[in-house]
């Protein structure tokens, strides 16, 4: 990954500010995966050629969750039109889109028998309507062939554009996740090509819409305690429902280092503070990812 010059020099402020991390902490160590639904899954996805962010972001979570029928998809390719300073998946010119995607992935929901779904994708804003089109064919393929299992999408952005929007909402999920990822004075550094505001503006679109609302952020990167309190009152005053919070930790030496491990009473304090606000849901610890128990999520009413 290429990180811009804004990137690089919040990454040597990072690096000067933080003190000295030691080992990772214990709660910060996970087992490899196994299980047999775990390896069903995966000899499923080389066979299909389909992309999961379970790997592309080397999720700590993959075996519990595959191991409890969830999966998630990444959708558009495997190649992202940004550049985020946290993300470990390929940033360059996409391939073709591939408008077989959405039958090979509800073909896969359908063999794996899965009882949630999330499906998520790269940024591809080289594409008219982002690739709204390929989220919206591949939610009406899974409907048609597993009509009792949940379906959650995790969006990018689209740059706003309300046309894109529009399209998802032809067939809409039972959960609409767009993460936040981190607060807001960190964006230039950590989503350079995202904004904070567009992206509770579209929490809000969905939420007036009728549909239950997502996001999630990463803390350990740089922000300071009363920045996460001041976003978890943006996201539930944009009419989120549901947050996740998990430590940040660098994909690669390329990429933005992490300031500090915070601490579980920390990660305690923003659950109980997000549940104070009105949230419905919030999952914070440690190795909380974006798709950490999603099936739960999809059972609130």
């Amino acid at each position: 990954m290429k990180i811009n010059q804004h990137q690089l020099a919040f990454k040597e402020t990072i690096e000067k500010e933080r003190t000295e991390l030691g080992k990772r902490p214990e709660w910060l160590k996970v087992r490899l995966p196994s299980g047999q639904n775990y390896k069903q899954v995966f000899e499923l996805m080389r066979k299909s050629k389909l992309n999961t962010v379970c790997e592309e972001a080397k999720c700590p979570n993959i075996a519990e969750c595959w191991n409890r029928r969830t999966a998630t998809f990444m959708i558009l390719g495997d190649t992202c039109t940004r550049s985020c300073g946290f993300c470990n998946v390929k940033v360059g010119i996409p391939n073709e889109l591939d408008l077989d995607e959405p039958r090979r992935v509800a073909e896969s929901v359908e063999t794996l028998n899965l009882k949630h779904v999330v499906i998520t994708s790269v940024d591809r804003d080289e594409l008219k309507d982002g690739g709204a089109s390929i989220f919206s064919e591949t939610v009406r393929l899974i409907r048609e062939k597993m009509p009792g299992t949940t379906i959650e999408i995790l969006i990018p952005d689209f740059k706003g554009e309300e046309a894109s929007f529009e399209i998802i909402m032809q067939n809409p999920p039972d959960i609409l996740n767009h993460n936040l990822e981190t607060v807001k004075r960190l964006y230039h550094a950590v989503r350079p090509q995202a904004k904070y505001e567009r992206s509770l503006e579209l929490i809000t679109w969905f939420k007036q819409r009728g549909l239950r609302t997502k996001s999630g952020i990463m803390v350990g990167i740089g922000e300071e305690k009363n920045e996460v309190v001041e976003l978890i009152d943006d996201l539930f005053n944009a009419g989120c429902d549901i947050m996740t919070i998990g430590q940040y930790l660098q994909p690669t030496k390329n990429h933005l280092p992490v300031h500090r491990f915070v601490t579980l009473d920390e990660f305690k304090f923003y659950k109980e503070y997000g549940l104070s606000t009105g949230l419905k849901a919030v999952e914070s610890s440690p190795l909380v990812r974006s798709s950490y128990h999603a099936d739960k999520h999809a059972e609130l009413v």
